[in-house]
C-alpha cells in the first residue's frame, strides 16, 4: 500500500528536536503541513491549511498529528472529510475545552468534535500529560473510535520529553499501518 504520512504540528510548531522533526527526515514518504501562524492559531486559518495540504498529496494519507494538531484533525474530518485519509495516529491531545489544561490561545479550537472517525486511528497520551487528563485522553479515544494507548510518565510527548527518533512512537504508528492494511 502506497500512503503519505502527514505531519501535523500542534500550537508553535515542532522544533528540530522533536520527535515529529525526527520523523520528517527520517520516514521518506513524510510530508509536514505548515501554518502561516503557530503562535496565534485560528481555527478556520488551520482548517483551510490542512485542506489544501492534503488536496495537494497524491494517494493515501496517514496523519500524524501532535497535540493541538490533533484537534485540528477531528474539525477537519467532522467538516471536509476526504476518503485519502486512511488514519490517524494522534498524539497527546490537547484538552482545548479545559481552561486548566490549555493557553487561551487554543480555546477558539473548542468545543472538541466527539463523532466517531471514519478511519483507523490511535490516540497516544501519558499519565502526566499538563495538557489532558489520561482520563479525558481515554474518553476522547473511545468518542473517536481510536485504539487507545498510554505510554506512561513522558510529559506532554514534545522536545521536553526528549523522543529524539522515537522508537516506541514509530512501533504505535507501524501498528497502526498494519491494522490499516488488513
Amino acid at each position: 500500500m502506497k500512503y503519505t504520512i502527514l505531519i501535523v504540528p500542534g500550537l508553535g510548531d515542532s522544533g528540530a528536536e522533536h520527535w515529529q522533526s525526527y520523523w520528517l527526515n527520517q520516514i521518506e514518504n513524510s510530508e509536514k503541513l505548515i501554518q502561516n501562524e503557530w503562535n496565534k492559531p485560528q481555527l478556520q486559518d488551520w482548517l483551510i491549511a490542512l485542506e489544501s495540504k492534503i488536496a495537494a498529496i497524491d494517494g493515501n494519507i496517514i496523519i500524524v498529528a501532535h497535540s493541538l494538531g490533533t484537534i485540528l484533525v477531528n474539525h477537519w474530518t467532522a467538516k471536509n472529510y476526504n476518503k485519502k485519509v486512511i488514519g490517524a495516529m494522534l498524539v497527546a491531545p490537547a484538552d482545548v475545552d479545559s481552561e486548566a489544561h490549555t493557553p487561551e490561545e487554543t480555546w477558539n479550537f473548542a468545543p472538541i468534535p466527539v463523532a466517531i472517525l471514519p478511519y483507523a486511528s490511535v490516540v497516544v497520551t501519558t499519565d502526566n500529560d499538563p495538557y489532558i487528563a489520561v482520563e479525558k485522553a481515554m474518553d476522547l479515544a473511545q468518542k473517536w473510535g481510536s485504539d487507545f494507548v498510554n505510554v506512561g510518565t513522558k510529559g506532554h510527548l514534545n522536545t521536553a520529553s526528549k523522543l529524539k527518533n522515537w522508537a516506541e512512537g514509530q512501533a504505535i504508528l507501524q501498528t497502526l499501518i498494519n491494522k490499516i492494511s488488513q
